[in-house]
């Protein structure tokens, strides 16, 4: 062992302290810290507050995009006889509607 390993193990630990440049750089920073925090919240809400509002655009547009077919096949004249008859019970002239009534009750009203 040389004689720097003996008063190196010898010597007490140095007690750390706290200069005043440290003081005020630790303050500094807590201070900063603080003022981030509430600017840093708002970023995080409105940044979650645009995945909600992207989120309800995609459903938006996949009802509008099921609506404009809808819009399609009412323009379609096949369809609009289709839904005459099935729905309200419509006929051609010289045509015989038939209602089948159940054996307990009323008829049941069509499902459009």
């Amino acid at each position: 062992m040389s004689s720097t390993d003996s008063t190196a193990a010898s010597a007490p630990p140095r007690a750390s302290r706290l200069t005043p440049r440290a003081a005020f750089l630790a303050v500094l920073m807590t201070a900063l810290m603080l003022y981030l925090a509430v600017p840093l919240r708002g970023y995080f809400q409105q940044r979650a507050r645009l995945d909600h509002i992207a989120t309800e655009t995609r459903v938006l547009e996949q009802q509008n995009t099921l609506l404009l077919r809808q819009i399609a096949k009412l323009h379609d004249p096949s369809y609009l006889e289709l839904l005459a008859r099935q729905c309200l019970g419509m006929v051609r002239p010289g045509e015989i509607s038939f209602i089948v009534v159940p054996k307990g009750g009323q008829a049941q009203p069509a499902t459009c």
